[in-house]
């Protein structure tokens, strides 16, 4: 009796380890399609959201990010230029919402006649380029700035401009390379 009862423990112990891989399995097959199906991947060409982002870092986007919700403030977002044929992916920050007014003046941002003390990239800022004088957002139009306010092409220049919501391929979720600079985006 004790050979059966050790054969079925030993037995009973290798179907829960498999239980375990086949669950492991799943998990990743799981979370690999999820990524698959709702994520882009691209690589960053550029320095204007360093230090968030570095150039040649690897991204992943979230494209159903905003399926149900609209973007906020200091989210750091992919888009494509309007009437451009490009397969070119920007990412800059979200400053102005629809509804806001904006305007840089003395090196520094104002969001609705305030200066944006939440800002965590408040450097002075040399180039107001549009913004010098106050724009108003319309509907769904976001302005948009890169982390490197000195060294960034963005909605501050006409050929970037505001950026309306419909062009706005999703949210930066993380970065994926290269592996020392892996890390969730805030």
């Amino acid at each position: 009796m004790s050979t059966f009862l050790r054969r079925y423990k030993e037995n009973v112990l290798l179907q829960k380890r498999c239980k375990v891989i086949v669950d492991i399995i799943m998990i990743v097959v799981f979370a690999y399609s999820l990524v698959l199906f709702t994520c882009d991947r691209t690589m960053i060409h550029g320095n204007s959201m360093k230090p968030t982002i570095e150039n040649e870092n690897t991204i992943l986007i979230n494209r159903m990010a905003y399926a149900l919700s609209s973007p906020s403030r200091f989210d750091i977002v992919a888009f494509k230029k309007r009437g451009i044929q490009s397969n070119k992916v920007y990412v800059k920050r979200i400053i102005g919402m629809p509804g806001d007014t904006i305007q840089i003046k003395d090196k520094q941002i104002y969001v609705n006649g305030e200066l944006l003390s939440d800002d965590k990239y408040n450097d002075n800022i040399l180039t107001p380029g549009i913004a010098a004088q106050e724009l108003t957002l319309k509907e769904n139009e976001y302005f948009l700035m890169g982390d490197n306010r000195n060294n960034s092409e963005d909605s501050r220049f006409a050929n970037i401009g505001l950026v309306k919501k419909e062009d706005i391929i999703g949210m930066v979720w993380m970065i994926v390379a290269p592996f020392e600079n892996i890390k969730i985006i805030t």
